[in-house]
């Protein structure tokens, strides 16, 4: 012991003892106050080790500094820096369930705000833990019971501790990236980057990327405008008469059907449906259902839907736009010209945790006033799957949020039962419906889980018959990407009656295909549109069945109702598929017949003009995104978002205080119902059976709340 104390005496020991030191108190903060999923035994051994090699790198910095005063206060400076940023993501980890981002260091009054009047409660006791060392470390140098080091380092000391300290770090990042592929450029979380290379990496990460996109941002000219809204309003397409209008003044309620697609719509399996429910909603007089419609999502997959629904504008080619530009980007979406243009209360309901994806940044970019992610429910125990809240318990319990809301109101629910791995618990599973038996684990279950969101759906429409909400209510309902990946489609095949050794690129590309369906209760008409259509078109399809014109706005989307749609629908890859024919990295297939084409001169020119429209407006979303070009574009009559107006903290106070205010005159449902209609909402799911009485909390926190790959 005396031995190991005496080497604290020398710079090398010093600086190793910090560095243990930084690793402890880190270590402290990854398991008490970061709430991070370990799902191997592999990430729990890089989120223990994760912090050391970058520690290595920054104190050895001080191992170059010759003067012995100097080199004991850079490295004491250096250990203060690291503990002041560690401790500050701690705080704010504590309020917001995220970690501090450059963006959100520099917006310094913002955090500020953000935190004013609650930092001695977001203290804990545990937090000496944090500066003990350095009290310590300073008192016994300053009291010579540690004595300094006069001996000046060789440089090439200071460089094999560096090397050393690389040498780690790089092995450390080629296991991440063989653990979590594209960790870095497909980044959906900020805590995966945390969990594999550590805070300080996270920071500098952050720090690269913020300066890209700024130095991006900085060159961009409003001037860069011109071919975009050249491109826009060229392929504008107006609104067909008989559409125009048609949910004016309704609620809009969008259901988000996760992984969900097409082909199970209709599907038998042993003799029983799939998806019952939705298969009566899809053939229903009182809905526009399509057939033809395709995700067209990229690295992005969920929140790539996201984006194409509520802006119209293409995902990233690499990586989240909303991990990688929510934060700051400017939108003019479906939440800020609804509400802005007709008064609409906006929210969203996930049961998972808000960081994911970025989504509680984003969506305040986006100006959604609320969003109830995973700590306003209760997802303990078995009520949670890998990717949050189980289906028929995000509707039931959203009740309480959800009927305080002014209306009209546009809200987005984002199931997420039906996910890779399709696992399901046997007692959430309807003895009923026996899966197929593909071989393939994958695909069995898929279809279970597929059959649990069915009935998650009934419930919910049951909730709003019983209320009178469905009669004042326009549900969107659409699949936001495929559910069975490209390799385990040929186990698919036999349950859609196909070889599996004819399988072609041809048919993965038809399995694009998800539902989408406007549904209106009450009303008739309804048919199934067989045309061509993508995501990137719901927006202005939608605007338009409420009687709100898009002319003014850039969109890369056209109405599905107008009979000037552009039936071709681009691939983030820059495939594609029309009407009549589907391109595959060149390869043109006659959709009739599946088979490979060999064009003419007269045909290749038309495919040649087809593919440069689709390249052009993949690069002109992603130049008005990438360089935030939106900013400088004031469509009249719509004001910039500012995400500081909202604070998801805050649940539904404003709401409530309107609503008193309002008295008789509040339109919100529970004023309606002269109180609760939580009692209206029936659900058979087994998780609620000793469910609690309390229904007067308007909060549930869950600090543990899971957070997952979706």
């Amino acid at each position: 012991m005396k031995r190991l104390w005496q080497k604290t005496n020398t710079r090398l020991g010093f600086a190793t003892l910090l560095i243990i030191c930084f690793w402890l108190k880190t270590l402290i903060a990854y398991f008490v106050d970061f709430h991070i999923t370990l799902n191997d035994p592999l990430q729990f051994i890089l989120f223990i080790l994760n912090p050391i090699p970058t520690a290595i790198i920054f104190y050895s910095l001080a191992l170059y500094i010759k003067r012995t005063r100097l080199f004991y206060t850079s490295i004491i400076i250096l250990d203060i820096l690291n503990t002041v940023m560690l401790y500050l993501n701690v705080i704010y980890y504590r309020e917001f369930t995220d970690f501090m981002t450059v963006a959100t260091m520099l917006g310094y009054s913002k955090v500020n705000q953000g935190l004013s009047g609650s930092s001695v409660a977001l203290t804990n006791f545990h937090d000496v833990f944090f500066w003990i060392d350095l009290v310590i470390v300073v008192i016994l140098l300053l009291t010579r019971r540690m004595k300094t080091d006069d001996n000046r380092l060789n440089w090439r000391a200071g460089f094999a501790v560096t090397s050393v300290g690389v040498l780690l770090f790089g092995l450390t990042m080629a296991v991440s990236e063989m653990n979590r592929p594209q960790l870095l450029t497909k980044t959906f979380d900020r805590s995966y980057v945390v969990k594999y290379l550590g805070i300080d990496t996270f920071t500098i990460y952050d720090a690269a990327k913020t300066q890209h996109n700024s130095d991006v941002r900085a060159t961009a000219k409003k001037s860069e405008l011109t071919s975009i809204l050249k491109f826009v309003h060229k392929h504008y397409a107006k609104p067909n008469k008989a559409y125009f209008g048609k949910a004016k003044g309704k609620n809009v309620i969008v259901v988000h059907l996760e992984s969900f697609q097409q082909f199970l719509i209709d599907k038998k399996v042993n003799g029983k449906e799939v998806t019952p429910f939705l298969n009566k909603l899809y053939h229903s007089q009182s809905t526009y259902s399509f057939d033809n419609f395709f995700h067209e999502v990229g690295q992005g997959k969920t929140s790539d839907a996201e984006n194409m629904l509520e802006t119209s504008t293409y995902g990233l080619p690499q990586g989240s736009l909303f991990a990688q530009l929510g934060s700051d980007n400017t939108f003019q979406g479906a939440p800020s010209i609804l509400h802005q243009k007709r008064d609409y209360t906006t929210a969203v309901f996930h049961g998972n945790v808000a960081s994911f994806w970025n989504r509680n940044n984003t969506y305040k970019n986006l100006g959604y006033q609320y969003f109830f992610d995973a700590s306003y429910y209760d997802t303990s125990g078995d009520k949670s799957l890998g990717f949050g809240l189980k289906d028929k318990l995000l509707f039931n319990d959203s009740v309480k949020y959800l009927q305080r809301l002014q209306q009209p109101f546009y809200v987005k629910y984002l199931t997420v039962t039906n996910h890779f791995p399709f696992s399901l618990d046997s007692e959430d599973q309807d003895d009923g419906f026996k899966a197929p038996d593909t071989g393939d684990k994958t695909v069995n279950n898929y279809f279970k889980t597929a059959h649990y969101l069915d009935e998650a759906i009934k419930e919910f429409y049951s909730y709003l018959h019983k209320t009178g909400l469905d009669k004042k209510s326009m549900i969107v309902l659409y699949g936001d990407h495929y559910g069975i990946s490209n390799s385990e489609n040929s186990a698919l095949a036999k349950v859609l009656g196909k070889n599996a050794d004819d399988w072609t690129d041809f048919d993965n590309t038809q399995l694009q295909r998800v539902p989408l369906m406007f549904n209106m209760p009450g009303t008739k008409g309804g048919f199934i549109d067989h045309t061509y259509g993508g995501e990137i078109d719901v927006l202005p399809t939608l605007l338009h069945l409420l009687g709100i014109s898009t002319k003014e706005y850039i969109q890369f989307g056209t109405d599905l109702f107008s009979k000037e749609h552009d039936q071709v629908v681009a691939f983030r890859n820059e495939d594609w598929v029309s009407d009549k024919y589907t391109c595959l990295s060149g390869t043109l297939y006659d959709n009739k017949t599946g088979q490979e084409l060999h064009p003419d001169k007269k045909l290749q020119a038309q495919i040649d003009k087809v593919q440069d429209q689709v390249k052009q407006k993949l690069s002109l979303s992603d130049s008005l995104n990438q360089k935030n070009l939106l900013r400088f574009y004031h469509p009249k009559g719509l004001k910039a978002v500012n995400p500081a107006d909202y604070n998801y903290a805050d649940g539904l106070t404003k709401e409530i205080k309107i609503e008193k205010a309002l008295k008789n005159k509040s339109t919100s449902l529970y004023s309606e119902k002269g109180g609760s209609t939580q009692s209206d909402y029936k659900t058979n799911a087994p998780e609620l059976k000793h469910k609690s009485t309390d229904t007067n909390r308007i909060k549930i926190t869950n600090p543990d709340a899971n957070s997952g790959d979706k």
